[in-house]
């Protein structure tokens, strides 16, 4: 080894033997799985494992979800399924089994999921107009957005304390 190296590089051999405990022949599921399904899904359900049956062809790919949101994902499988094929670049995943479960799960397969980002509360109109007759005076408009927003944000928290 000369110099610094990649940390995917060092990584590499330890994800491709832990993914392949679980059945995962590609590893890039598991490392790239929000670009694969989209963030959407991603932030409610991880894959676990993937079992081949008898013949080796139409494996089932486990993934876990919470409870509430697994009806969602039920109806969502079929685009799912057809993804992560175009992962493997061929139909190597015959059948999607969900499992539900707890926001956390147990000790060794804990399963943290991402919160959905609370909604920003709309803007008062008030002090939009504020910040706005407090920046007028500058002339660049890119400047005057910029600080146009550094009010409206001074004067919300002034508002909330």
């Amino acid at each position: 080894m000369r110099g610094f190296e990649r940390t995917a590089s060092l990584l590499q051999s330890r994800i491709r033997e832990i993914g392949e405990k679980r059945g995962f022949a590609v590893s890039r599921l598991l490392t790239h799985w929000a670009e694969i399904v989209g963030e959407d899904t991603a932030r409610i359900a991880r894959p676990v494992k993937v079992s081949y049956g008898q013949g080796g062809f139409g494996a089932t790919l486990t993934v876990l979800a919470k409870g509430a949101v697994a009806p969602m994902l039920q109806a969502d499988l079929p685009r799912i399924r057809e993804r992560v094929n175009a992962c493997y670049g061929y139909a190597a995943i015959a059948r999607i089994r969900i499992t539900q479960t707890a926001p956390t799960g147990f000790a060794e397969d804990q399963a943290a999921f991402d919160a959905a980002e609370p909604a920003a509360p709309a803007p008062d109109p008030r002090m939009q107009a504020q910040a706005r007759q407090a920046a007028a005076p500058v002339c660049d408009d890119d400047l005057r957005r910029a600080l146009e927003a550094l009010g409206e944000n001074v004067l919300s928290r002034q508002k909330s304390k």
